[in-house]
């Protein structure tokens, strides 16, 4: 397992586009632009397999539940290479946001540009933008990892989403995510650090 961080995109990027099919129901397509008017959108990267995304499974699934009501949009995206990591694909994505109880899309980015437009590195990888659509938090769930005895509690997710929602900055100190790296295809691998 390699541990990698987030790039730590910079913070006022304008969310890039995608267009990805949502495994998490009738396999009909979610776009960046479905989820204009939203207070907030939150974006993450994640999979089924990595260690670190089960480790905040149940933690990220109440977020959901805690957010979406508020008009928070939410959406899980898995870039991985299926061909390399069957655990991955569309169909076991569908059984996991069963399992998990995550009631937001869980989209595949199949092709990997969107993972690459976002700069993602690791799962989790974790994106937060306002409702203008502009980078508002890049970082941790929060300080639990697998083994270090914390609580999972996405506290620091959840004081970025409850700034967002009241209308106040978010404070632009922020960890960043640390997880598995994106399994690239081979050869695809993307140049930013």
């Amino acid at each position: 397992m390699s541990l990698t961080p987030s790039t730590m995109l910079p913070l006022g990027t304008a969310a890039p586009d995608f267009r990805l099919p949502d495994t998490n129901g009738d396999g009909k397509t979610v776009a960046l632009a479905d989820l204009k008017g939203a207070p907030a959108l939150l974006v993450v990267f994640m999979c089924n397999h990595c260690p670190y995304v089960k480790h905040i499974r149940q933690g990220l699934a109440q977020l959901a539940r805690d957010y979406r009501p508020k008009g928070v949009a939410i959406v899980g995206i898995s870039s991985n290479d299926v061909a390399n990591y069957p655990a991955d694909s569309p169909a076991k994505m569908k059984a996991e946001a069963k399992s998990a109880g995550y009631t937001f899309p869980y989209l595949y980015d199949e092709t990997q540009a969107v993972a690459k437009a976002y700069h993602a590195a690791c799962t989790p990888d974790i994106y937060l933008f306002d409702r203008q659509q502009k980078l508002v938090y890049r970082g941790q769930f929060d300080d639990s990892r697998p083994g270090n005895s914390i609580p999972v509690t996405g506290k620091d997710l959840r004081a970025a989403l409850d700034a967002v929602l009241a209308g106040r900055p978010v404070s632009p100190n922020q960890k960043a995510s640390i997880g598995c790296n994106i399994k690239w295809k081979p050869g695809s691998e993307p140049g930013y650090s």
